[in-house]
């Protein structure tokens, strides 16, 4: 195992990580709020995560890993008035397209992926804990948290308020202070659930904290949980808030470690909704794999603020095409588990046990594809050299998510089935033609092929082809 630091959110700096429990990590990352596609800023917490999620497996680690899927909220009320469909019929739409893109994306399943609504007896627990505590009080609009209860409130973020932040927190003049927010909001519209201290539908901010008790949280420890993740505009209020709520009702803190990845920029400003330029993920995997957009994103350092254009999208797809075709090179070669592998691996896992240092990581990366490529240059037929670089590419798909798929479908990204279909009827007339040794016809077909921008190989394993 490597020893690994994280940069903690609350701390402010890289520190060691050493979970509660020996070799085993509870870690909880806030999910979509799920009323509308995907975006980019999605696919960018889901990509750090799942590395980090990855890391800690590949340094030893159990890992219980939840993430969580917000189905009840404004947003989602909303869409059921605009569109006269029921909250199931549009959250369970949303999850599976969001389920869909992280699969796009490579990411690894949750061990648990808890739904509000599914949390409702747990929230309700949380939320009578705090009454009858009377670190809560009832409102004509709801039940709010005394935050003057908590006198840590403020040092997650370490800020006790926000200008750009209050629209996240409710308004009310009848609130003790105005930095109380509700736990429950007494709401018939739209959706309404029965409690006997009124019905209506949980605040946003109990949800988490409530999921993470009924899922994760052990008592005894200090800490309900090792990681809390999340994008770093959840860090105030929302993150705030959430610990505040476990403080008072467990008098226990929520997170050993607070993890926040930096926001997804578009043209130079933060991508958002209200802005016109949320840039949905399934728009770009029209245009490329979630591959090409996953190694994209894992280039910048994760607590960064990331600047998407398809320049550099471009620049990372011609990255990754250069470890495909190492693999190409390498291909049908099984690895040889009693070979003692090339030193890559231990110097790739160290870069990222240090804060996920991924452009260390990438640069080791660099340096393997160099050196494969050379060494099979000076021995093509070696084959415990390349049973070694295959040991080495099933490390890279397992701890960063890429290069696991075939290297000739991975150059036929944006080939329909239909052409497909063709491609590969192309490919049998021409083997029969071969077999007939009418080269004038398999020598044309292989030039309408490439006039095609298809490039076609023959090789022990078959005739192999790929998009140019």
């Amino acid at each position: 195992m490597a020893n690994m630091v994280l940069f903690d959110s609350v701390k402010k700096d890289k520190i060691p990580f050493i979970s509660q429990v020996p070799n085993s990590v509870k870690m909880y990352v806030c999910g979509p709020t799920v009323y509308d596609d995907a975006h980019l800023g999605h696919a960018r917490s889901a990509i750090v995560f799942d590395l980090l999620h990855r890391v800690l497996k590949a340094n030893g680690n159990e890992v219980v890993f939840v993430k969580n899927f917000t189905d009840i909220d404004d947003k989602i009320i909303n869409k059921m008035s605009q569109t006269g469909r029921s909250l199931e019929e549009i959250t369970n739409h949303y999850i599976n397209s969001y389920k869909s893109d992280m699969d796009s994306l490579n990411i690894l399943p949750s061990s648990i992926e808890p739904k509000a609504t599914e949390s409702l007896e747990a929230m309700v627990g949380l939320i009578d804990n705090l009454l009858h505590s009377n670190k809560a009080y009832l409102l004509d609009d709801g039940v709010y948290l005394e935050t003057a209860q908590d006198n840590q409130y403020g040092d997650i973020s370490n800020r006790i308020s926000d200008d750009a932040s209050v629209s996240r927190i409710e308004t009310n003049t009848q609130k003790k202070d105005q930095k109380d927010f509700a736990l429950w909001k007494f709401n018939t519209d739209g959706v309404s659930y029965h409690t006997h201290f009124g019905d209506g539908r949980p605040g946003w901010h109990c949800e988490c904290s409530a999921m993470i008790d009924k899922h994760l949280a052990d008592h005894t420890m200090p800490y309900a949980i090792d990681i809390h993740g999340g994008g770093a505009d959840l860090l105030f209020p929302h993150h705030e808030n959430e610990a505040s709520q476990t403080r008072l009702a467990y008098n226990q803190e929520l997170s050993k470690y607070w993890i926040h990845n930096g926001f997804v920029n578009i043209n130079g400003e933060k991508m958002s909704k209200s802005l016109g330029n949320s840039f949905f993920l399934k728009d770009a995997l029209q245009e490329y794999s979630g591959e090409v957009i996953r190694f994209y994103m894992l280039t910048s350092y994760y607590r960064a603020d990331l600047s998407f254009n398809t320049e550099d999208l471009e620049v990372s797809k011609k990255r990754l095409d250069k470890l495909y075709r190492l693999k190409k090179r390498v291909y049908g070669v099984n690895k040889n588990d009693s070979l003692k592998s090339l030193s890559y691996k231990e110097a790739i896992l160290e870069s990222l046990c240090d804060d996920l240092n991924t452009a260390k990581a990438f640069s080791i990366l660099d340096e393997f594809i160099a050196f494969g490529n050379d060494k099979l240059d000076s021995a093509p037929k070696d084959k415990n050299l390349k049973a070694q670089i295959v040991d080495i590419f099933d490390f890279i798909s397992d701890i960063l998510g890429i290069g696991s798929q075939d290297p000739y479908s991975y150059f036929q990204f944006g080939i329909s089935d239909d052409e497909k279909a063709m491609i590969e009827s192309k490919i049998n007339e021409r083997n029969e033609a071969k077999k007939e040794k009418n080269f004038v016809l398999s020598d044309a077909i292989r030039d309408e092929l490439n006039s095609m921008k298809i490039s076609i190989m023959d090789t022990p394993n078959g005739t192999l082809w790929e998009k140019i």
